[in-house]
């Protein structure tokens, strides 16, 4: 069983001048926390996934299109998705997210 930890996510951060760079920072049969950081003009193509999911988003700004509804990304916001919920996003400036998938 796991000890625990923690990690800072501000200094993980790394963004690319293009496309994403992600970490894993725990993962399991049961969840998968990864931090996502998306360059400025960034998009991530509609999808789903078989997993229910949740998106932090922890700095810059961007758009996320969840089903047919668009929600504004900045600091703060929070993102539930249901499982095979169809979604896709764009960076409008550096943006970083901590996404978590669970069963």
């Amino acid at each position: 069983m796991s000890q625990g930890f923690s990690k800072d996510l501000n200094e993980l951060m790394e963004f690319p001048k293009e496309g994403i760079f992600s970490t894993v920072l725990a993962k399991d049969e049961k969840y998968n926390y990864t931090l996502m950081c998306l360059g400025k003009g960034t998009d991530i193509d509609e999808h789903t996934s078989t997993k229910v999911g949740v998106v932090q988003v922890l700095k810059g700004k961007g758009t996320f299109k969840l089903f047919d509804k668009e929600i504004e990304m900045k600091p703060g916001v929070f993102i539930f998705m249901p499982k095979d919920a169809p979604h896709s996003l764009k960076a409008e400036e550096n943006l970083a997210i901590l996404l978590c998938l669970t069963l």
